[in-house]
Order: structure tokens, then C-alpha cells, then sequence
């Protein structure tokens, strides 16, 4: 219904953030991939719900919000399903800055040690 909100917020925020600490330390940190990995769910997602007709472009929005048990249902997944999804995300990112940084450092030892 709307487990993409979770996921979308996580986004937002991590855009906020890497505009506001530069792009230098944002690249270093690598949160462009985060953001791009985030985005492209988020996306992939809002246009899942439209096409079941969970999501309109008209006032509330989200279908779910037009009945209040529904909107119950809702809460709950985003709460459980997007923050498990935000959750994966974040973890996956996570290990790919980790397997990179490796990589990286074992390839400049390996480049002083040839020279």
C-alpha cells in the first residue's frame, strides 16, 4: 500500500545530507550509491502501486487513506515491510563501501609493492 514511504524517507534524507556535506566527503563515503539504490526503489515501487491502483493522482492520494481500517493496514506495513526494505537497502550499501574499501586498499598495496 504504501511501504514505499519508509524507503522514499531514507532518500529524502540521505539527498539533504550528501548536498549539505559536499560532494568531496559525499563521494568518499560513497552516498551517491545509497541514493541511487534507494531512488531506483523507490521508484520501481510508486509505479507498482499505480499500476495495482493503490496510489492515484488524486486527493488522499493513497486509497488505503479513504478507510480508516485501511489506513491502519497501511501504517503497519510501512512500519514493518518499508523499514525492512529501507533496512536491506542501507545493509547492502553498506557491504558494497566495505568490499570496495578493501579492494581499493589491497590494490594500492599491491601497485607499491610492484614498484
Amino acid at each position: 500500500m504504501a511501504c514505499f514511504l519508509a524507503p522514499a524517507t531514507e532518500a529524502v534524507a540521505t539527498t539533504i545530507i550528501q548536498k549539505m556535506i559536499g560532494r568531496e566527503k559525499a563521494e568518499k563515503l560513497r552516498l551517491r550509491w545509497l541514493n541511487t539504490m534507494l531512488w531506483g526503489g523507490v521508484i520501481l515501487l510508486t509505479i507498482e502501486h499505480i499500476w495495482h491502483g493503490e496510489l492515484v493522482p488524486w486527493p488522499p492520494f493513497l486509497t488505503a487513506m479513504s478507510n480508516p481500517e485501511d489506513a491502519a493496514i497501511m501504517v503497519h506495513e510501512i512500519l514493518t515491510n518499508g523499514i525492512l526494505m529501507a533496512a536491506i537497502v542501507t545493509l547492502t550499501w553498506i557491504v558494497m563501501v566495505l568490499l570496495s574499501s578493501t579492494l581499493i586498499q589491497k590494490k594500492t598495496v599491491k601497485e607499491k609493492t610492484t614498484a
